[in-house]
């Protein structure tokens, strides 16, 4: 295998990133009666952002819910850079994302009219 090759095949490290995922309603889903859906923060690692985004929504969708909107708030970096304040429970949430290659469902605020 020559260079070229060995180096184009490296793998790129895995992040944690901060996802934001609002879902509709599903049979199925679990949301409380009378919710028109919920937002969840979610802690996903992947190669890029948009890796740990795919993953989130085949999961969530795994789950009979129905994503709809997702806001991406990049890796723990990246919002530290932003000024966001991020808890040592969010901190130890996204280190055990990225151990076991996860998802994390952190939080779920369901959304009433």
């Amino acid at each position: 295998m020559s260079k070229k090759t060995e180096t184009s095949k490296k793998k790129r490290p895995q992040q944690v990133y901060t996802l934001l995922v609002e879902v509709g309603r599903h049979d199925g889903d679990g949301l409380p009666e009378g919710s028109t859906g919920a937002g969840l923060m979610c802690y996903a690692s992947g190669v890029d952002e948009a890796e740990a985004v795919r993953e989130t929504v085949a999961i969530l969708k795994q789950a009979e819910l129905a994503p709809l909107d997702v806001t991406g708030y990049g890796t723990l970096e990246e919002r530290l850079e932003d000024g966001h304040e991020v808890t040592d429970e969010e901190r130890d949430l996204m280190r055990r994302a990225l151990e076991e290659n996860s998802v994390i469902v952190a939080q779920m605020n369901p959304f009433f009219d």
